[in-house]
C-alpha cells in the first residue's frame, strides 16, 4: 500500500462534487486525491505551491554553493569590477 502524505483525503468523485468546500477545509495543506483508494494525486494551494518552489529554489543555491566553495578562485580587484 502506498504512503499517503496528506492528513485530508478525497475521492475524485467527492473532489468534482465539492472542489471549493474541499479547497476551503484544506486550508493550506495538501489534499491527497484517491482514485481506488490509491493516492492519484496532491491538491495544493497556490501559496504552498509557491513556498514549496522557494524551498527548491534554496537548496540548489545551497547545492551550487557547496560545489563552488573549493574553488577555483579568481582574483580580482575592485576597479576591475
Amino acid at each position: 500500500m502506498q504512503t499517503i502524505m496528506a492528513d485530508l483525503t478525497v475521492s475524485v468523485t467527492e473532489l468534482k462534487r465539492n472542489f471549493s468546500s474541499i479547497l476551503a477545509q484544506a486550508d493550506d495543506s495538501p489534499v491527497a486525491v484517491l482514485n481506488h483508494n490509491r493516492p492519484e494525486a496532491y491538491l495544493i494551494s497556490a501559496a504552498h505551491y509557491e513556498r514549496l518552489m522557494a524551498y527548491l529554489e534554496d537548496l540548489e543555491d545551497i547545492a551550487h554553493v557547496r560545489e563552488r566553495s573549493t574553488g577555483p578562485f579568481v582574483e580580482v580587484s575592485l576597479d576591475e569590477l
